[in-house]
């Protein structure tokens, strides 16, 4: 009849790797939780940075080709207007502070 104690060797040594990869914030588990959700944060980032991105390919073609997308731009980078326009200027909130390599 076979021994059950290499069965019960094998168990404990099987619970106690699963209980070092989760306990222990250096192996993997931890490790893995804390990477997936920066890549989760860095997969949103890129979505939002290749939207940004198709909208100025968008801008430039306008500002390249399109005639009326030239006077808003130069309209409302030097502020002129029409006769009879108003020209509403909003403030601009200050720029964030950039820290320097």
């Amino acid at each position: 009849m076979p021994s059950i104690r290499p069965v019960l060797i094998a168990v404990a040594l099987v619970c106690a790797a699963v209980a070092y990869a989760w306990l222990v914030p250096e192996s993997g588990f931890p490790t893995w939780l804390r990477l997936r959700d920066e890549v989760t944060q860095a997969e949103a980032r890129i979505h939002d940075l290749e939207q940004q991105n198709a909208s100025l390919r968008d801008e430039v073609t306008a500002l390249a080709h399109d005639p009326f997308a030239q006077e808003r731009a130069v309209r409302e980078t030097l502020g002129w207007s029409r006769p009879g326009e108003v020209v509403v200027r909003e403030p601009r909130s200050p720029m964030p502070e950039r820290a320097i390599p």
